[in-house]
């Protein structure tokens, strides 16, 4: 049987997840790409978590909704100042891409912040963890598991089990 703490934390990552998803689709649809500029991305979605130089004077602002959501956004700001493009990337297009050998760096560029980084010290091996929803509504984790020097050995994908309870939903 569930303690009370835990329904209490069920309920308010539930809030949380309903806030984020219901936000989001706003924003983004008062954002056009070649038209919206830097600082109504910024009007929007606040300040991003992190920003990737692409060189050539493009940027990519990262906002990030782990681990509580199950999306991450990358919006790229041309040399111009103006969106040239915005993406959920919690995508199983872009999971295909992360391949062993490749660094952790690169990973958290293509997608975002983790929402857990375990490390298994008797393994050697640490497991970053992404939410993510595999349509149409099903809550899933992928799973990037590094060496010791934070290149990949491998990837996995599971049921969340966060949101796994009595039988799944």
């Amino acid at each position: 049987m569930p303690s009370f703490k835990h329904l209490a934390s069920t309920v308010v990552m539930g809030c949380a997840l309903l806030a984020l998803s219901g936000c989001d689709p706003q924003r983004i649809s008062e954002l056009e790409e070649g038209l919206s500029t830097e600082v109504d991305v910024r009007d929007r979605f606040g300040v991003p978590d992190h920003v990737w130089d692409e060189g050539g004077g493009s940027r990519t602002l990262e906002y990030n909704r782990q681990p509580a959501g199950m999306r991450n956004y990358m919006i790229t700001i041309g040399p111009d100042g103006k969106m040239s493009a915005l993406r959920q990337v919690l995508t199983p297009e872009n999971f295909a891409r992360i391949t062993p050998g490749m660094g952790m760096d690169e990973v958290r560029k293509r997608l975002g912040k983790p929402a857990k980084v375990t490390p298994l010290a008797l393994q050697n091996e640490t497991h970053h963890d992404w939410r993510f929803l595999e349509p149409p509504h099903t809550p899933m984790l992928f799973t990037v598991v590094t060496d010791k020097q934070l290149r990949v050995l491998r990837t996995q994908i599971g049921p969340d089990p966060h949101t796994q309870q009595g039988g799944g939903r």
